[in-house]
């Protein structure tokens, strides 16, 4: 089968509204979730991504019966019968592993291998495992297997995370939702996407107080019941089309988004110059000026500047005058956009975590592969900067986080094309 590639003529100045779609990293564990109980839930504002067909082909072969009608999903959980994730449905993204957690709490059984999805480095599975069996889960590990069980329901637990992981977090709550006492989170991830994922346990009859702060509570009850909710703008995704106004000295006004949520990355733009104007709902971007360096920027949990955010950023910084730099802290392998964007013309330099960006006056078209999520669309970025002609291969990245991104560019004026 031939591949889709991505078409760019660069040079463009973006004009007009893009609206942001549900968030990934939202809608993923709400669906885990959703398969708790023994009823229908309803997810609004789902996206539409291959990341999403994965979790609902995951859902399925779980024996939830799962429909799409635009942008709201539906999962009907009652015939739950199956608690085995197959290798290849687990292969196809690294946020697999969430199901962990809500198939426990259904079926107090659960065989699944370790994930795929973007190669990024090491995240530790280990912080979820230690934190299951405190929650009385047994765990049996073979040839890449993990072979989970719980007698009962979850037990209470104190639980320090020795750092805040979002995934860890979240599984933490989605079993601690059914379980037998009070359960404790400390040094919890903060992500919006954790308020999320609790205000939809919350409509759903669950007992959790505290997300978005660094301790969670959640008081199990013995069942849980079937809820709707909408899930909540992509932050990401927003950031991305702040990117593609700044690197193509554009203007968009950008909607369906929580300014609130973004307050670090809003910040950097800022700081490159631009023009930057949140509203209750949506954010204005104005890069008329021509954009400045900005000397260090570190990558940290929330509420500091998001990792997701940095390959996106790196590409503006190559239109910027004078020297930037970036210090990665959570990823190892998180500037693999850097030997492509310089491809491009771009000026930078990596080496272990820090990577330093010397403005060029220019980029130029060039054929070049995204090698994950992120990278590729700060190679969209790229290309809508750069004269001439990109060409972007491997672009299954990019749909696992993007709502045909062609689309909503083209719509503000980007010649771009999928091929």
């Amino acid at each position: 089968m031939l591949e889709s590639k991505l078409y760019i003529e660069g040079g463009r100045s973006l004009q007009g509204e893009i609206s942001v779609s549900g968030a990934k990293n939202s809608s993923l564990p709400i669906l885990a979730a959703a398969l708790m109980h023994g009823g229908t839930s309803v997810i609004h504002n789902c996206p539409t991504l291959s990341d999403v067909y994965s979790a609902l082909r995951i859902l399925s072969s779980l024996g939830c019966k799962c429909k799409r009608e635009g942008k709201t999903v539906t999962v009907d959980a009652k015939n739950v019968t199956g608690c085995e994730i197959s290798e290849a449905l687990m292969r196809e993204m690294r946020s697999s592993i969430v199901f962990l957690g809500a198939i426990l709490s259904r079926t107090h059984r659960c065989r699944l291998s370790f994930p795929g999805g973007c190669e990024l480095g090491p995240r530790p599975i280990d912080i979820h495992l230690h934190a299951l069996k405190k929650l009385g889960v047994k765990i049996i590990e073979d040839h890449g297997v993990l072979d989970c069980s719980l007698t009962g329901r979850p037990q209470a637990a104190d639980i320090t995370l020795p750092l805040p992981s979002v995934g860890a977090t979240e599984n933490i709550m989605l079993l601690a939702a059914t379980g037998d006492g009070t359960t404790v989170i400390r040094n919890a991830a903060k992500e919006p996407e954790i308020c999320d994922l609790a205000s939809f346990l919350t409509s759903c009859g669950a007992q959790v107080t505290g997300a978005g702060s660094t301790t969670v509570c959640i008081k199990g009850t013995e069942s849980l019941h079937p809820s709707a909710h909408t899930v909540m703008p992509d932050r990401i995704v927003a950031a991305t089309y702040m990117g593609a106004a700044a690197i193509t000295g554009g203007e968009l006004m950008i909607n369906h988004v929580t300014p609130s949520d973004m307050y670090s990355t809003m910040a950097v733009f800022e700081q490159m110059g631009c023009g930057v104007y949140p509203y209750s709902d949506r954010i204005f971007i104005t890069a008329k000026k021509p954009l400045k360096a900005v000397k260090t920027i570190r990558t940290t949990f929330y509420p500091g500047f998001p990792t997701d955010c940095q390959p996106i950023v790196m590409a503006a910084l190559c239109k910027a005058k004078g020297t930037s730099m970036i210090v990665e802290n959570i990823f190892e392998n998180r500037f693999r956009a850097a030997d492509e964007l310089n491809r491009l013309g771009a000026d930078i330099k990596a080496e272990g975590k820090v990577a330093v960006i010397e403005g060029v006056k220019a980029l130029s078209g060039a054929s070049v592969m995204a090698h994950d999520l992120r990278a590729g669309a700060a190679l969209v970025l790229g290309g809508l900067a750069a004269e001439g002609t990109t060409t972007i291969s491997n672009i299954a990245y990019i749909d696992r986080g993007y709502e045909s991104i062609e689309r909503e560019l083209s719509a503000c004026g980007a010649l771009i094309k999928r091929m």
